[in-house]
């Protein structure tokens, strides 16, 4: 049977900046460090002769996985895949101010998606993408009361 949630695992480039996007942007915080390199790790990972070093994150009860892969390096140029694609589309978090919010986020090397902005009137939420320096995409959203509960249109 299965136990309970673990984590969430994302590769990154450059480990110190994506720790300081996501402890000093989003209010993650660091819990431990672990390295790895060759097995059994090549064979979980698929990845022969691997080494990587990983940061745990934790935020709400949530933890994040940061890896950075030392060899055989990390494949992608940091634009993220289209919305349709399968998988893990994003992460969602709630702000208090959207401006002030994006504002930090592209200080810290995120990209704001200026094109996915919205404002939702019948809810009085406003809600954006941002990637961070990897393409992993971020949606703000501002918004009152329970966002998960929020009646009609987005």
């Amino acid at each position: 049977m299965v136990r309970r949630f673990s984590h969430v695992g994302l590769c990154v480039r450059d480990l110190d900046r994506s720790l300081r996007f996501y402890r000093d942007g989003l209010g993650f915080r660091e819990v431990s460090t672990v390295e790895l390199a060759g097995e059994p790790s090549a064979t979980l990972l698929e990845l022969p002769d691997v080494r990587l070093r990983a940061r745990f994150l934790e935020r709400d009860g949530l933890r994040l996985e940061l890896l950075h892969f030392a060899t055989p390096g990390a494949s992608g140029d940091g634009t993220p895949p289209p919305m349709n694609r399968a998988g893990l589309t994003h992460l969602s978090f709630r702000v208090d101010d959207l401006d002030a919010a994006l504002a930090k986020l592209t200080a810290l090397g995120g990209t704001a998606r200026a094109g996915t902005r919205i404002a939702a009137t019948l809810v009085k939420a406003h809600a954006i993408f941002v990637t961070d320096p990897d393409g992993t995409r971020i949606e703000l959203i501002q918004a009152p009361g329970d966002p998960e509960k929020l009646p009609g249109e987005w």
